[in-house]
């Protein structure tokens, strides 16, 4: 199915080519930073099937990892579009927030629950993983 959608200003159009039928809660104290939020929400296709056209920027960070990330946003309004590390292999991470059908799309897994906001329940069915 393909899954469209755009960032907050318009400014980025994304479509995702995907059989993704669940996504991912993280919770890793990155995903709040570029969130803005107690944890950013996900899936994992493969780089050859997401299409981002328009004014995307990158900037790259050291994950606790040790690897490289390559953050994907939005150079007009900032919204996190997806980021790429090598620990994806030929996937990457794409933020589902700016894809309206993943409204209601379930969540398959929660990673890094040990920086879980207090408050933030498990989300009930998802795997939950300490970590990656």
């Amino acid at each position: 199915m393909v899954h469209t959608g755009q960032c907050l200003c318009g400014a980025v159009q994304i479509k995702v080519d995907t059989t993704e039928e669940k996504q991912i809660a993280c919770h890793c104290t990155d995903c709040q930073h570029t969130s803005g939020s107690a944890h950013s929400t996900n899936i994992l296709p493969k780089i050859t099937q997401v299409e981002l056209t328009g004014d995307v920027k990158e900037y790259n960070s050291t994950a606790a990892s040790g690897n490289t990330v390559t953050r994907l946003f939005c150079g007009t309004c900032g919204s996190a579009l997806a980021h790429k590390s090598k620990a994806f292999g030929d996937a990457m991470a794409v933020q589902t927030g700016n894809l309206p059908d993943f409204r209601k799309i379930p969540f398959a897994a929660e990673l890094f629950i040990k920086d879980r906001w207090t408050g933030i329940p498990e989300i009930p069915g998802s795997d939950q993983a300490q970590t990656m």
